[in-house]
């Protein structure tokens, strides 16, 4: 049987063969179907692109059904468990994981581009103490962008590599400098001789010590949501890397449209937004009438629950609620954590929920250890951009070196008025 798509135009009475590859089939091959030949073409329809293949891809799979997550083959809990985020990272970005001399060299290449130009840190002193730390990153990433004009030579893979180095090495001293803005507080240079969490976390937390230990337990934790937020395939701010970057313009000015599309309270605001949800449900008494609300009230959510992606557990917060109690046996227990169990137990035991095929999400655990390391809500989204770099250098990289990928630029069904005279002012 033939690998093709037969489409009938009952318009017509023609018929087209259509090939299959990869159960897909070309948007472009829907141009052929026309009712005269001065017709444009059938196009096909697809809001926030639901069901729409926008690339080939090698990096991350999922199956949303199933609850997996794969990072170039790897299941997330193999990587999560026994990996770290630099060794994630250049899996990401070069395909396979590093040898022992390719993992030393490539820490020592991040490690040495993690200072950034004192004139960054007089750009961020120029921002209100009250600016939000996310609207700070994403300012002072595309500034980069003037710092090494030599970047927008985007086709020379030398150079994109000493980009993507860079940007890996710079965003933790980045995202730790807008902490420490946003609190008044001196900025702190990186430490190499910590690792690439510990020394972020030197960078946000050191005081007046003269030289900072990080909390082994806290160190770990972060380097896994490091992980657990390294990519997603191609989601919102995916997208955006992608389709900014697709202008060929610096990965700078791409990435800092990513961090735009990750602001978005939809994108990377969730887990806030359930930090928030719990502070207002209160005690675990509450958690019925909550129920109640969410299944009576359309305006009342239950965030943290449910996915674009997954209609199962998604398994990032399988490993996240495990990590959740060794952090709080370090740092102290953050008492949202009854109320958030009691309510996904709740949830998870409702026909209403699991008919819907709402599971707890990545962002439903994550926002309650960010609490327990004592971060302001407003870090939440930089934290997730700091992990989420990885993935989206590795899909700006993947997109350039792909032959097929053109500039972006979507199709659209145009229903607004035919063509009019235009009348003057003052005969209006």
């Amino acid at each position: 049987m033939a690998d093709t798509l037969t489409v009938t135009d009952n318009r017509t009475g023609k018929s087209y063969e259509i090939p299959i590859a990869n159960d897909t089939i070309s948007a472009m091959d829907l141009r052929q179907i026309k009712v005269n030949d001065t017709d444009f073409g059938m196009m096909s329809y697809d809001p926030a692109y639901k069901n729409t293949a926008s690339c080939i891809s090698r990096i991350t799979y999922i199956d949303g059904g199933k609850g997996i997550l794969r990072y170039r083959g790897y299941p997330i809990e193999q990587l999560a468990e026994t990996s770290s985020f630099l060794e994630v990272a250049f899996l990401l970005l070069r395909g396979e994981l590093p040898s022992q001399s390719e993992m030393a060299g490539f820490q020592y290449e991040v490690k040495h581009h993690t200072l950034v130009h004192e004139n960054i840190r007089e750009l961020m002193e120029g921002f209100r103490y009250d600016a939000h730390p996310m609207g700070i990153l994403m300012s002072t990433i595309a500034a980069l962008s003037t710092f090494y004009p030599e970047a927008k030579n985007v086709d020379d893979a030398e150079n994109r590599w000493l980009q993507i180095v860079r940007l890996i090495g710079k965003l933790p001293t980045l995202a730790a400098y807008a902490y420490r803005h946003r609190r008044g507080l001196p900025y702190v240079y990186p430490d190499n001789e910590l690792s690439y969490s510990g020394n972020f976390l030197n960078m946000m937390f050191k005081m007046t010590e003269r030289s900072y230990e990080p909390n082994p337990a806290v160190e770990k934790a972060l380097d896994v949501l490091l992980i657990l937020h390294a990519d997603h395939e191609q989601n919102c701010s995916a997208t955006a890397m992608r389709g900014v970057g697709s202008s060929r313009v610096d990965p700078y000015s791409a990435l800092a449209a990513a961090c735009a599309a990750l602001y978005g309270p939809l994108h990377g605001g969730a887990n806030e937004a359930v930090v928030r949800m719990l502070q207002e449900i209160g005690s675990k008494d509450a958690i019925p009438g909550f129920i109640k609300q969410v299944k009576e009230d359309r305006s009342v959510r239950l965030m943290g629950f449910g996915h674009r992606v997954y209609k199962n557990y998604d398994p990032r917060a399988k490993v996240i609620k495990k990590m959740a109690y060794e952090v709080f046996d370090a740092v102290g227990k953050n008492p949202l954590i009854d109320i958030a169990v009691e309510l996904e137990r709740i949830a998870l035991e409702d026909e209403y929920f699991v008919n819907k095929k709402l599971y707890p999400n990545v962002d439903f655990y994550s926002g309650l250890i960010y609490q327990a390391m004592g971060l302001p809500m407003d870090m939440y989204p930089v934290l997730f951009a700091l992990g989420r770099c990885a993935g989206w250098l590795a899909q700006w990289q993947e997109m350039l070196t792909d032959d097929e990928q053109r500039i972006a630029r979507p199709r659209q069904v145009y229903l607004g008025s035919g063509s009019r005279d235009y009348v003057p002012l003052s005969d209006r």
